[in-house]
């Protein structure tokens, strides 16, 4: 007989420190809608076609750069001022491309963009690991990956009817203020008995 591969005992075995790191997640999937919209920017300004593939290439490029030099930082002085950072690199991405008027500001903006992911993508996965008992990580990590998956399929609708409905600006613009929501979710975070809080 096939038995779920989510098993009840295993969520209660689960902190609330996880589940809030779960919601941030998801948050910021909302607001971290597909790297596409940075194309469709870049040619709302007037990118030919034939350079697409630049904004794509600089986007990697400051991604792979700086996510070592990121993970290591957090190593000395905590995962969740690396991730606030980054969430603050986030909004700067989304205000300069909402201001975007040629392709310099774009591609500053996709500079940002590459940044934010450096800062962010690796320390999630890190953070799901520091917030969940070694022998149900697993089961943390697929439960993370598929609530932040379904996410961002809502976020990229959601940024889509905003682009057709009021334009370029407004879909950068909700990004912004929705990646400010999960910046404040972040400060709540527990883990190990303790509030984590950003500190200076």
């Amino acid at each position: 007989m096939a038995h779920s591969p989510i098993q009840v005992r295993n969520l209660r075995q689960i902190g609330a420190a996880y589940w809030l790191l779960v919601i941030v997640g998801a948050v910021l999937s909302v607001a971290r809608f597909s790297e596409a919209f940075l194309v469709l920017r870049a040619e709302n300004v007037g990118l030919a076609i034939a350079l697409v593939p630049m904004v794509f290439i600089v986007m990697n490029v400051v991604y792979a750069v700086s996510a070592y030099p990121a993970g290591t930082l957090s190593d000395r002085i905590g995962r969740r001022i690396i991730l606030a950072i980054g969430f603050v690199v986030l909004i700067a991405a989304d205000a300069v491309l909402a201001l975007a008027a040629d392709i310099w500001m774009v591609m500053a903006g996709t500079v940002l963009w590459g940044l934010h992911m450096g800062l962010t993508q690796g320390l999630l996965a890190a953070m799901v690991a520091d917030t969940t008992p070694p022998r149900i990580r697993g089961t943390a990590f697929g439960i993370f990956n598929l609530v932040t998956g379904l996410a961002l399929l809502g976020g990229n609708l959601v940024a889509g009817l905003l682009w057709d409905l009021y334009g370029p600006s407004s879909t950068f613009i909700a990004g912004a203020g929705i990646t400010a929501v999960a910046l404040a979710g972040l400060v709540t975070l527990r883990g190990g008995g303790q509030v984590f809080r950003i500190q200076n």
